[in-house]
C-alpha cells in the first residue's frame, strides 16, 4: 500500500514538473499561476496543494532535488584523483540530461538565476579543485578563471539543452572538460610568463 502511494506522489510530482518546464518556456516563474499549472497537467488543485503550498515551492523543491542529486555526484568523486573532474561533468550532464526539460527551464530566458548560480557556485567549490590543485596560481586569478569557466559552462549547457538530437552526456562532458582544462592551462601559462 505504502509503495503505492509513494508511487502515486512520484507521478504527480513529475507531472508538475513537467508542466511547469513547459509554462517557464514561455512565462517567468512570477507569472506562472497555481490554476493554469494544474490545468496543464490536468489535475485538481487540491492535489497540488497536498504537496506544495504555492508555485515557488514547487520550484524549490525541484531545485532542491536536483542540487541533492549533483552534490550526491561530486560527494561520490572526492577520493578520485584522476580525471576526477571529468568524472564529474559526465555525471552532471547525465542528470541535466534526465531532467532536460526542467533544467531547459531553469537555465532558460524566462528560468531562475538564482539556480544557474547555485549550480555554478557548486561546480566552482567541489569540481574545480583537482584543477587548482594542478596549477598552482594564487587565489585570485583562480577566481576569474573559475568565474570565466563557469560563465562558459553554463552557455555550452544552453546550447546543448536548446538543439535537438544533441550529443549525448559523455561527449559533453569531454567538451566541458577540455574546455576548462585548456583554459586553465593557457591562464596558467601566460600567468607564469608575466611573473618571468
Amino acid at each position: 500500500m505504502e509503495q503505492k502511494k509513494d508511487r502515486r506522489i512520484r507521478k504527480t510530482r513529475a507531472q508538475l514538473q513537467n508542466g511547469l518546464a513547459k509554462l517557464m518556456k514561455t512565462k517567468s516563474i512570477n507569472e506562472i499561476t497555481v490554476k493554469e499549472l494544474v490545468d496543464e497537467v490536468d489535475i485538481n488543485r487540491s492535489t497540488f496543494y497536498l504537496h506544495y503550498t504555492d508555485i515557488y515551492n514547487l520550484l524549490e523543491d525541484i531545485e532542491n532535488r536536483l542540487m541533492d542529486e549533483i552534490l550526491r555526484v561530486i560527494d561520490s568523486h572526492k577520493n578520485v584523483t584522476d580525471g576526477g573532474l571529468l568524472s564529474i561533468f559526465t555525471d552532471i550532464f547525465t542528470i541535466i540530461d534526465a531532467n532536460r526539460d526542467i533544467c531547459s527551464a531553469l537555465i532558460g530566458e524566462k528560468g531562475d538565476m538564482a539556480f544557474v548560480q547555485r549550480m555554478e557556485d557548486i561546480i566552482a567549490s567541489h569540481g574545480v579543485h583537482d584543477l587548482m590543485n594542478q596549477f598552482m596560481l594564487p587565489e585570485r586569478p583562480i577566481h576569474y578563471m573559475i568565474s570565466f569557466s563557469m560563465s562558459g559552462c553554463i552557455g555550452m549547457l544552453k546550447e546543448w539543452l536548446s538543439t535537438e538530437n544533441s550529443e549525448p552526456p559523455e561527449y559533453m562532458a569531454n567538451v566541458a572538460y577540455n574546455t576548462v582544462f585548456h583554459a586553465f592551462k593557457a591562464f596558467y601559462n601566460g600567468y607564469a610568463v608575466c611573473l618571468c
